[in-house]
């Protein structure tokens, strides 16, 4: 499900799969980097935890300016929703 060295596929919308990426890994002598891309499938979900004491955020499709506060103790569980959305186009 969680690769370090993923070459991923972009899913399909029938797929029922979340791509996922860590925008700007910081790997240093203190700091780690152990899940920056991967897919999530069916009912599995990801659980991310901040370390990060100030100034965290987290956001999603590239949108920063709609982030929300991820500090220190702050836990995020990510996965697919049971309901689905329909793309309307003209």
């Amino acid at each position: 499900m969680f690769e370090k060295n993923l070459k991923p596929k972009r899913p399909k919308l029938k797929d029922n799969e979340l791509l996922f990426a860590v925008r700007e890994p910081f790997q240093s002598i203190r700091t780690q980097t152990s899940i920056i891309a991967g897919i999530i499938k069916d009912q599995n979900h990801l659980t991310i935890e901040s370390l990060m004491p100030t100034s965290g955020i987290i956001f999603s499709d590239g949108i920063e300016t709609d982030f929300l506060k991820f500090n220190s103790g702050s836990i995020a569980t990510i996965g697919i929703a049971p309901e689905t959305a329909k793309i309307v186009t003209k």
